[in-house]
């Protein structure tokens, strides 16, 4: 796979961080996306030699994979403005991270969702380590099925735990159904992460964090799972009535 230049790289990290500050002040970020992809596509056209189309390919799927993935956590958190039901644990919330005002469904649903990611993938270490046997998939030959099992139980069980404190979601199967989504979104966006760094020929995609490598090995679960959660709470429980 061809690399696309150095200076492209640097304008696609640039426009990736800029991504979340946009969606956060002007909440929808469509147009920005497709700009930006215009204008990386135009840099590669105008570079010197010949350009290839997996330099395309590469750099817009960082765009997409960098940038707007995780605009749906801000979206999921901010966007979603609606006052959540439990007032009691909205009265005591710290002013210094908004105060009453802040507690709404948006809140309520990103601590859900990180937490019961947490729980999975805490879940899924342990039980694979205990009960480990049968591999998942040959792109990342260390995970189980058995572990898998474990990180679902685990996730669903602190999503329903969670439901039942903060009283979102307000049915044990919509409770239920969020933490089967952040299971999912969070082993293939970990599965993703590894298929990239394979092709790549890394075993880390960077070396900032000792003992870990890079960022996205330590957020690599959870770069999809904010557009699938925005997506439950914003379609699919008030399409049921929830």
């Amino acid at each position: 796979m061809t690399p696309p230049p150095r200076y492209v790289s640097r304008v696609c990290s640039v426009i990736c961080a800029l991504m979340p500050i946009l969606t956060l002040y002007f909440g929808n970020i469509d147009v920005s996306v497709t700009s930006s992809a215009f204008i990386v596509a135009m840099a590669l056209v105008l570079q010197r030699g010949n350009p290839r189309f997996a330099q395309l390919s590469s750099a817009v799927f960082g765009l997409f994979y960098c940038g707007y993935l995780p605009c749906f956590w801000v979206k999921l958190r901010c966007g979603l403005a609606v006052p959540a039901l439990n007032t009691k644990l909205g009265h005591v919330w710290p002013v210094v991270l908004g105060g009453q005002t802040h507690w709404t469904v948006g809140l309520v649903a990103t601590l859900i969702s990180i937490s019961s990611i947490i729980a999975a993938d805490t879940f899924a270490f342990i039980g694979g380590r205990a009960f480990g046997r049968t591999p998942l998939t040959n792109i990342s030959p260390k995970k189980t099925l058995e572990g898998a099992f474990a990180g679902l139980t685990g996730c669903i069980l602190t999503a329903v735990l969670l439901s039942k404190i903060l009283c979102w979601p307000t049915t044990l199967l919509s409770a239920s159904g969020f933490g089967v989504l952040n299971f999912t979104g969070s082993l293939f966006g970990d599965l993703i992460e590894s298929m990239i760094k394979r092709d790549a020929g890394v075993k880390d995609s960077g070396s900032l964090i000792p003992g870990h490598g890079g960022i996205l090995d330590r957020v690599d679960s959870y770069v999809f799972t904010g557009a699938l959660c925005y997506s439950f709470v914003k379609i699919m429980l008030p399409l049921f009535g929830v």
